[in-house]
């Protein structure tokens, strides 16, 4: 009777104790603990230096019937690890070289759900595991995210889920934030003094993640529903009419994408974060020296206004050549014929004033590569064909615009665009693009995509201030490349810019404009103003093209979400640093310790003496100085500062 009665006690504190468990994980160096407590409910909570930062948060993944996975679950082991390594990306936006050091847990459950979760120096991670008989449905996914009372938000905006989430980022207290408040990703938040940014990496075969409000200093994750019933409107807009009552239809065995949290102690180890390309899929091509970053001369943002030259200019043969010449003598890579050069409704027919084998032809002998802008539902009906036609007549990549979506449904034509350009050794760059999600790690011919608010809103929209460039590297540049387009080469102050569709301006000064090249990342840099307005100011043009596009290193010296920003970036042995400031009049010091020992020459553009009253005013100079200097900047308002660092 003793054992029997044993026995039922030893049975109940098993049971209890597959139904309940806390478990930690601590970052490498010890700052950040992640716990974890599995019962009822699966929750987890993070403690940044002994402080809570994001509190006691619901997750699970709802299955028809109301299956919850993630309720009542019974674990049946729970195995700690660590990832401890070195990768080297093919194409490298802020490091050639990233250590990728992490703690993790995996918990498994008896209903076939597996948890992963993981902690790093620079945040925390966790994703959902399957395994599962043929497919499922995945009616909903429970993301709940508390964080502490007084929190703000840097938030995204937006209107639905039908959006090319290029938005400004509203700062507001967390606890004004409603259910009716939407918001993309990525988001920014600041907790007792503590940054914490939400993205999430590996997105495949499921929708992408937004937020809404759902009380007090709680967000919720949100995600679009799979179409049902869809209306295309002009030749790009394809809008979905009607939804089913599910957000996935996937297989049962897999995994699922990454929830992201970079976590900083100062805003500016935000910038350094790679921790979206560490937790994205391997790379899948097996060929990749045929993958070249560059950067590229662009038509739409000057609405082709070149000048001085004896033939219309226009979308034309003529147009583009003169544009290959401007990018064959200046070292520039590629040339875009953005929208127009091809019939509407087939992207496999060019307009009859084109001829894009042609042009790739006179390109190629001037060791410069044609990419083609092409709409994302034109080329996806006829991909197979587009793909093999594009690689026969030698253009080197595609720009595929207007998804404007982020349903399981869009999200799979990004894999498939990237996978059939790859077989053609095509480059990809998606444009009306949700936020990056490490895609580029997984097919390295995606080199840079949009889904930022960027430079081209300045033809239309007053929207493209200096204060929101010193925002972005901060928030959207942390979930990867982004296509923002700078360059402009006439500049004005704040009182006098007026948007300009066909003659564009930008705000704040020429070397604001400069500083960008530095200080936002795209493998694809576009050179975005007319190559007639390059050629006219040749000084800062030829600093321009000598600016990389890849990286080997990169420090942030100092910075302030919206304020300000000064960093350096290594290629080779030569670094190069930017700064940037709001509408505010700065002086900053360039401490340059991060230099290696030794003396070294800086080709230097700042601002001019007069830059507050007449935009375009700059000074170029050269000093010596030695590692361990500090160097003083003066940033005029909306001013920029940049250099080029190169050992004696």
């Amino acid at each position: 009777m003793k054992r029997i009665f044993f026995c039922i006690i030893m049975l109940f504190v098993t049971v209890s104790s597959s139904l309940t468990k806390d478990y930690t994980v601590t970052s490498p160096d010890g700052k950040i603990v992640l716990t974890i407590n599995a019962g009822t409910d699966l929750k987890w909570s993070v403690t940044f230096e002994g402080r809570e930062i994001i509190t006691s948060v619901k997750i699970g993944m709802v299955l028809p019937d109301n299956k919850v996975l993630g309720e009542n679950e019974r674990i049946r082991k729970a195995s700690p690890g660590k990832t401890d390594q070195v990768l080297e990306p093919v194409v490298a936006n802020k490091r050639s070289r990233i250590t990728d050091n992490c703690n993790l847990l995996n918990i498994v459950f008896r209903s076939g759900l597996t948890v992963q979760f993981r902690a790093y120096n620079d945040g925390v991670a966790y994703r959902f595991e399957t395994s599962l008989k043929d497919s499922i449905i995945v009616k909903n996914e429970i993301s709940e995210i508390r964080f502490p009372a007084g929190s703000n938000a840097w938030y995204p905006l937006e209107e639905s889920f039908m959006s090319h989430n290029e938005r400004l980022y509203v700062y507001t207290s967390l606890d004004t934030i409603a259910e009716k408040h939407l918001a993309s990703l990525p988001t920014l938040f600041k907790v007792n003094d503590v940054s914490v940014l939400l993205t999430e990496s590996d997105i495949e075969d499921y929708p992408g993640m937004w937020l809404r409000g759902a009380g007090p200093d709680l967000l919720k994750g949100t995600y679009p529903q799979y179409p049902e019933t869809e209306k295309l409107r002009r030749d790009r807009d394809l809008l979905v009419t009607s939804t089913r009552d599910h957000i996935a239809e996937t297989k049962g065995t897999r995994t699922f994408p990454w929830r992201v949290f970079v976590i900083a102690g100062s805003e500016g180890q935000l910038i350094e974060s790679d921790l979206v390309f560490k937790l994205a899929a391997p790379n899948k091509l097996a060929d990749v020296q045929w993958i070249k970053p560059g950067q590229v001369a662009w038509d739409w943002w000057n609405a082709n206004n070149i000048y001085g030259v004896d033939f219309r200019a226009g979308i034309n043969n003529d147009t583009y050549k003169y544009y290959i010449d401007f990018a064959s003598r200046n070292g520039i890579e590629y040339i875009i014929l953005d929208e127009g050069w091809y019939k509407t409704g087939t992207v496999l027919e060019s307009i009859p004033a084109i001829d894009v084998p042609e042009l790739c032809r006179y390109g190629q002998s001037r060791n410069v590569g044609v990419i083609l802008w092409v709409v994302w539902k034109t080329f996806w009906d006829r991909i197979d064909d587009a793909v093999a036609l594009y690689e026969k007549w030698g253009v080197k990549g595609v720009k595929v615009d207007f998804m404007q979506r982020d349903d399981q449904k869009v999200v799979n034509f990004y894999q498939e665009a990237a996978r059939k350009t790859a077989e053609h050794h095509l480059l990809i760059d998606f444009h009306g693009s949700y936020k990056p999600d490490g895609l580029g790690r997984t097919y390295p011919n995606a080199l840079t995509r949009e889904g930022v608010k960027g430079m081209e809103n300045s033809k239309w929209s007053k929207d493209i201030t200096p204060e929101h460039d010193v925002t972005l590297p901060f928030i959207r540049m942390v979930a990867g490349p982004m296509d923002y387009t700078p360059g402009a080469m006439v500049n004005m102050e704040r009182a006098n810019f007026n948007p300009q569709y066909t003659r564009p301006t930008s705000q704040g000064t020429r070397v604001h404009q400069m500083a960008l090249y530095v200080i936002f990342e795209s493998p694809l840099q576009m050179l975005s103003d007319s190559p007639s307005n390059y050629l006219k100011e040749r000084e800062c043009t030829d600093f321009l093209v000598k600016i990389p596009v890849v990286w080997d290193d990169l420090k942030v010296l100092d910075g302030k979400v919206g304020d300000f920003l000064l960093l350096a970036r290594r290629s080779g042995k030569e670094w190069f640093i930017g700064a940037l400031t709001d509408w505010t009049r700065r002086e900053m010091v360039a401490d340059l310790s991060f230099l290696p020992s030794g003396e070294y020459e800086l080709e230097i553009f700042q601002d001019g003496i007069n830059a507050d009253r007449h935009a375009q005013d700059y000074k170029h100079s050269r000093i010596n100085a030695r590692s361990g200097e500090k160097i003083k900047i003066s940033l005029a308002p909306g001013g920029g500062w940049v250099a080029r660092v190169t050992p004696k």
